[in-house]
C-alpha cells in the first residue's frame, strides 16, 4: 500500500511520500536508543512540563489538524476537532498523574520481615524504545493514548502509522519536537508493513503495541514472541448493545444511533450488534431505524454532516460484501443497504434484522455504519447472543434492574461493561479486551505500567 493522502470524499490522491530506506531506519533506531539513555533519568516534573506544552500546542491547533485528519480518513470535521481536544486532555491527565501512578511501592512490613529484608521496594522503570503500530480510524487518539503514558514513564516512541494518514503521523512527530522533547524521544517511521518485522526484531526496540486488525495483531505478536518482547494488542470488536424491558427505550435508541455511527461506524468499540428483549424489540427497532434514517450523510468538511465516507475503497467493498451476504441469506434491510452513486467511498447508515449465525456478519466485524438487530427471549438468551462472537472488546447494557446488571457484569465476555450508556475511553480507566480483541490494557495506571520494568529492590537486614 503506498504511503499517501487520498481524500476518501472524492478518491483524489493529494500527496505521496517515499518510504524510509534502510540507512534512515538505522539512523532513527540509533537516535531512539541514544535519546532513551538520557531521557530515562529526566525528572517527572520535566516530563510533565514537556507534555503539558505538547497538549497546549495541540489544543491551539485542533482546527488545523482536524481538517488534516478529515482529509486523510473522512471523519466529520467536528468529530476530528473533538478527537484533538480529547488527546490534549489525556496528555494533561498523564502529565499530572504519572508520578503518583509510578511511585515506589512498599510491601507489607510483615512480608518484608518474613523475607529477611530490612526494606523492600517495588520500582517502575522504563523499558526503552517502544514500537507503536497504529491504525487510521482515530489517527491522533490511538497514538496519544500510547505516547502520553510511554513518554511519562521515561520510554521513547517509534510510530509506524497507517499508510493512509502520513500527514497526521508527521504532525505528531513535529508536535513533540516543538514541545521541547529531546531529539529522538518520539519519531515517526514512514515505512510499509513489510519493514515492521525488521524494526521489531532490532534489539534496541524493547516492546511493541498495536491497534488494528486481527491478522496484523497475530503477525506482530508472533514476531515479538519469537524475540521474547512485551506486546499490548487492541484488535477488532463486535460489541453487543443489550436492551432489556426496564430500559428507557427512547434514550437507549437515541444513544444507539451515536454508538453505531461514531467515526462513520469505523470504531472497534462502536456498538455493532443490538440485542433487544422481545417485549421491547418492536419499539426499539422503530426508534433506532428512524434515527439511522435521519442522519445526514455527506461532505465530512460540512459542519452539519453526521456520517462521512469510509476511509478506503477496500473498506467500503468489504462492508458491502458483508451486507450482501446477509441479505442473500435472509436478513431484512430496515434501512440503507445500497451504495450510493457518485464519487467518494460513502455507504449509508444501514439496519439489518433477522440476522442468523450462518451469515458472515454474525461472526465478522462490520467496520462501517451497519447495525444488526437480534431478538432475545430473556436475559439468558441475551447473554448467549452477546457472547457468540470471537471478539470481546466492550459491551453496552440498558436496564434499570440491578440484578440484571450484576448478571451481565458477571457473564459478559468483554473488557468493559457500560450500563445505560455507550462505550467510551477515558484516560483514567483501563481500556482493552479479551478473546480475539487482544490483550493488555491501555490508559489509566494499568496502561502506563504495561511498558515498565517492574523491579523488586530488596535490602538485607
Amino acid at each position: 500500500m503506498p504511503i499517501a493522502t487520498v481524500n476518501p470524499a472524492n478518491g483524489e490522491t493529494l500527496k505521496t511520500y517515499e518510504a524510509l530506506g534502510g540507512a534512515e531506519i538505522e539512523r532513527r533506531l540509533a537516535t531512539a536508543e541514544s535519546a532513551f539513555r538520557g531521557y530515562r533519568t529526566t525528572p517527572f516534573a520535566e516530563r510533565a512540563r514537556l507534555l503539558h506544552k505538547a497538549a497546549d500546542l495541540l489544543e491551539e491547533e485542533q482546527r488545523d489538524i482536524g481538517r488534516v485528519m478529515t482529509t486523510e480518513m473522512g471523519k466529520p470535521v467536528k468529530q476530528a476537532r473533538a478527537e484533538a481536544a480529547k488527546c490534549a486532555k489525556a496528555m494533561r491527565w498523564y502529565a499530572d498523574h504519572a508520578e503518583e501512578l509510578l511511585a515506589d511501592e512498599e510491601p507489607d512490613d510483615g512480608d518484608v520481615k518474613d523475607s529477611g529484608a530490612s526494606r523492600v521496594r517495588v520500582r517502575y522503570r522504563p523499558l526503552g524504545p517502544v514500537l507503536a503500530v497504529m491504525p487510521w480510524n482515530f489517527p491522533l487518539w490511538q497514538v496519544i493514548r500510547f505516547a502520553a503514558p510511554a513518554l511519562m514513564a521515561g520510554n521513547v516512541g517509534l510510530l509506524k502509522h497507517a499508510s493512509n494518514v502520513p500527514q497526521t503521523a508527521l504532525y505528531l512527530e513535529d508536535l513533540f519536537r516543538r514541545a521541547g522533547f529531546p531529539e529522538g524521544c518520539f519519531q515517526t517511521l514512514l515505512i510499509g508493513s513489510r519493514e515492521v518485522e525488521g524494526v521489531l526484531r532490532d534489539e534496541r526496540v524493547k516492546a511493541a503495541t498495536l491497534t488494528g486488525s486481527e491478522p496484523a495483531g497475530r503477525a506482530v505478536a508472533s514476531i515479538a514472541g519469537d524475540e521474547v518482547k512485551k506486546t499490548v494488542l487492541e484488535l477488532g470488536g463486535s460489541d453487543p448493545y443489550v436492551v432489556m424491558p426496564s430500559a428507557d427505550i427512547d434514550r437507549a435508541a437515541k444513544t444507539a444511533v451515536t454508538a453505531r455511527v461514531q467515526n462513520n461506524g469505523q470504531s472497534c468499540i462502536a456498538a455493532k450488534r443490538f440485542i433487544v428483549h422481545t417485549d421491547v424489540f418492536d419499539a426499539f427497532a422503530e426508534r433506532f431505524t428512524q434515527g439511522m434514517k435521519a442522519l445526514q450523510v455527506g461532505d465530512p468538511m460540512d459542519e452539519d454532516t453526521d456520517v462521512g465516507p469510509l476511509a478506503s475503497r477496500q473498506g467500503r467493498d468489504d462492508l458491502e460484501e458483508l451486507v450482501g451476504d446477509a441479505v442473500e441469506n435472509g436478513a431484512t434491510v430496515l434501512c440503507g443497504g445500497e451504495r450510493p452513486d457518485g464519487p467518494g467511498w460513502y455507504y449509508p447508515p444501514t439496519v439489518l434484522a433477522d440476522v442468523t449465525p450462518d451469515m458472515r456478519i454474525h461472526r465478522e466485524e462490520a467496520f462501517g455504519p451497519v447495525a444488526t438487530l437480534y431478538r432475545a427471549a430473556d436475559l439468558d438468551e441475551a447473554v448467549s447472543i452477546a457472547n457468540d462472537t470471537p471478539f470481546g472488546l466492550s459491551s453496552n447494557v440498558w436496564t434499570r434492574d440491578e440484578t440484571e446488571v450484576d448478571r451481565f457484569v458477571l457473564d459478559l465476555e468483554a473488557g468493559g461493561v457500560f450500563v445505560n450508556g455507550m462505550t467510551a475511553s477515558h484516560p483514567a480507566f483501563p481500556f482493552g479486551g479479551v478473546k480475539r480483541s487482544g490483550y493488555g490494557r491501555e490508559l489509566s495506571g494499568h496502561g502506563i505500567r504495561e511498558f515498565c520494568n517492574i523491579t523488586t529492590v530488596w535490602h538485607g537486614a
